[in-house]
């Protein structure tokens, strides 16, 4: 007989709960957050023939893969559609929690997530530490800038020289002002020291790979939207169609729809945030950038004609991330297509 187990994992403890076919508790009580203990506990109560539901979460990855890895079926649980079942409860607690989702394995009443493998796992961690660091030089840059202009002093508007040269030359006799930015200075060129490292590490990785190097045959897609799209798709056999992509990234409408009401919102924004941004980002490049004619470019001109430029990005960034996928699939390069105009 299938046994079902509910794990609500925190940093420190973990709470398992065992139930039968029928929905009967068996057991249920809670172990250090170690898959090695988790193993035990499980096999121990459940025995083989179990079935392992667990929330998506910040541990999630590493637990899922390693207790795969040690013969266990695990379903990773949309953390949305869990929260709707287990708050239907009177009581919140870690053990109803547990059991909780047990009887979501149970009813069969989920939508499994996929888990990234860890190397996409290191490779998103890449792409949100540079743009961390990114974020600080940016914030210490205008801070910067705000001193300076307090004193009337303006860094922009010297041709050819780099920000940093550019400050220093503006605090050339003004020793009042040296204590306050020269150490701000000093820091912003760490920085920037730091994300080259990581922009070297990140172009490595890239052309290690030939499915990076492939998509990048797309115009507008560099190295780091190429990462952030293959670490957050990772197999383009998860998808049957090439347009769910759209839907995956959070680039399509809402809709709502009840009686004789039916109309479509903004986009969800569902999905990972960095690739949908350097999507976008991907998608200003063509219409600002890639002077190359190309019907995927005029394409997106005549929407911006007809709704705005914003409603074009959006929907070009849609298109964008659908010819990734299909690319991918086909193994193909992308092909520019002659100009309508030509």
């Amino acid at each position: 007989m299938t046994r079902f187990v509910g794990l609500d994992v925190s940093q420190r403890l973990t709470a398992i709960c065992v139930i039968d076919e029928t929905g009967r508790r068996l057991w249920r009580g809670q172990c250090a957050s170690d898959p090695e203990q988790i193993e035990h506990a499980v096999k121990g109560h459940a025995g083989d023939d179990t079935r392992l539901g667990i929330e998506t979460g910040p541990m999630t990855p590493w637990l899922v893969h390693e207790l795969r890895g040690r013969g266990l079926n695990v379903t990773c649980l949309d953390a949305r559609h869990a929260r709707a079942a287990l708050k239907m409860q009177i009581n919140k607690t870690d053990q109803n929690d547990a059991e909780g989702l047990a009887q979501i394995m149970r009813t069969g009443w989920y939508r499994s997530v996929h888990v990234k493998s860890l190397d996409a796992h290191r490779a998103r961690a890449l792409l949100g530490a540079r743009a961390q660091l990114v974020g600080m030089t940016t914030r210490l840059s205008n801070h910067i800038r705000g001193i300076l202009k307090t004193f009337g002093l303006l860094p922009g508007g010297m041709r050819g020289l780099p920000f940093d040269r550019r400050v220093e030359v503006l605090l050339t006799d003004r020793d009042e002002l040296v204590p306050i930015v020269r150490p701000m200075l000093i820091a912003w060129r760490q920085l920037r020291e730091q994300i080259a490292a990581f922009d070297k590490a990140l172009r490595a990785l890239a052309k290690s790979s030939p499915t990076c190097r492939l998509l990048m045959s797309v115009p507008g897609i560099g190295v780091l939207s190429v990462l952030a799209y293959v670490s957050t798709i990772e197999d383009p056999l998860r998808f049957n169609r090439s347009r769910s992509i759209g839907a995956h990234m959070g680039l399509t409408p809402r809709q709502y729809q009840s009686g004789e009401i039916d109309r479509s919102g903004r986009i969800s924004r569902c999905g990972d945030t960095l690739t949908r941004t350097m999507m976008y980002e991907a998608a200003v490049v063509i219409l600002t950038r890639v002077k190359r004619a190309s019907r995927l470019k005029e394409w997106a001109q005549a929407i911006a004609k007809r709704s705005g430029a914003g409603k074009a990005r959006v929907a070009l960034a849609r298109k964008l991330s659908v010819i990734l996928h299909s690319i991918w699939r086909s193994g193909e390069p992308f092909r520019w297509s002659q100009s309508v105009n030509a």
